[in-house]
């Protein structure tokens, strides 16, 4: 094998003796200088190109040929397989599996592939692996203790998309933060709140804080608060708020619809409604409510205590 600085030295060498003649020589060889290091260096192109060839020509074997169609073959091999995997796994229905869990999937079906596909390569040109699981074990420790936070939000990370406690779409509460999830990764969860503004939330958060779920269960329960007036009948007022879910679309009949009085407060009498209805409908299903409240209690004359001032002059 020919390198760079051996070719240099040839010619600096040839050069040298050249320019020693040169110097000895009379006056009029000086002309025929520049024609003599041209020759030299031409002598020594020639004789470092005679080597690559040589060289090239070593490696140049049926048997290294073979081994290269072989390696190409297998490593075609194993891309068809992971390419028909991945369209298997495509084909699986929602109903089997959540999209955060086809996403680990494919996360996990790729780094293999690229696994398998480096070590291979690598042991054609007879890498030992136990000196590179050694070396990274080092590199491991040290990248560590200098991601301490990230390897935390990677391991938090594993256990949110294993444990099926949220999912992409889901409306979530975590500490202060009320939003739906759009994308669900190893190091955060990333939701938009109601006024549309993107935060991301570390997964090592989701995982020390109290996570709350809307959209966990396919119904959800809402409970509205009311007060009624002291002077009105209590059976009436009872009869008139059973009337609301019947104007209220979005509530489901099963489960049934509930009304109870709450307690006797300091300025009316507390009473509570409880409907059922699907998640993606809490908006309306929360206007109905009060909307149909209002309406049934001007129906049946019921009247709704509010804060008064009285206030008296003295003249």
């Amino acid at each position: 094998m020919f390198s760079l600085m051996n070719f240099a030295a040839e010619i600096a060498a040839e050069a040298e003796g050249f320019s020693g003649a040169v110097m000895q020589a009379a006056p009029e060889t000086a002309i025929s200088v520049t024609e003599a290091l041209s020759s030299a260096a031409n002598q020594t192109i020639v004789k470092q190109t005679s080597s690559f060839i040589s060289w090239i020509k070593t490696f140049a074997t049926w048997e290294n040929l073979f081994k290269l169609i072989g390696s190409l073959l297998i490593i075609l091999t194993i891309w068809i397989i992971y390419k028909l995997i991945l369209k298997a796994l495509k084909k699986i229905p929602a109903e089997k599996a959540s999209p955060q869990k086809m996403m680990i999937l494919k996360r996990l079906l790729t780094y293999t592939f690229y696994v398998a596909v480096v070590m291979y390569v690598l042991s054609l040109f007879g890498v030992k692996f136990s000196a590179i699981w050694g070396a990274a074990g080092i590199a491991g420790v040290a990248i560590g203790f200098a991601a301490q936070t990230s390897v935390s939000n990677i391991i938090s990370g594993l256990f949110v998309l294993t444990e099926g406690a949220l999912k992409i779409g889901d409306t979530i509460i975590v500490g202060d933060v009320t939003g739906i999830v759009d994308a669900i990764s190893l190091l955060s969860v990333r939701v938009h709140t109601y006024d549309n503004q993107m935060v991301r939330i570390p997964n090592s958060t989701i995982i020390n804080s109290n996570l709350t779920n809307n959209s966990y269960h396919k119904q959800r329960r809402m409970t509205i608060n009311v007060s009624i007036a002291y002077e009105n009948d209590m059976t009436t007022a009872l009869e008139a708020l059973k009337k609301v879910p019947a104007y209220c679309p979005t509530v489901l009949a099963d489960p049934a619809p509930a009304v109870w009085f709450d307690g006797f407060g300091d300025s009316g009498i507390n009473m509570t409604i409880a409907v059922w209805f699907k998640p993606a409908d809490f908006l309306q299903t929360k206007n109905d409510v009060y909307i149909a409240i209002k309406k049934v209690f001007d129906e049946a004359k019921i009247s709704i205590p509010f804060n008064q001032l009285d206030v008296m002059i003295k003249k």
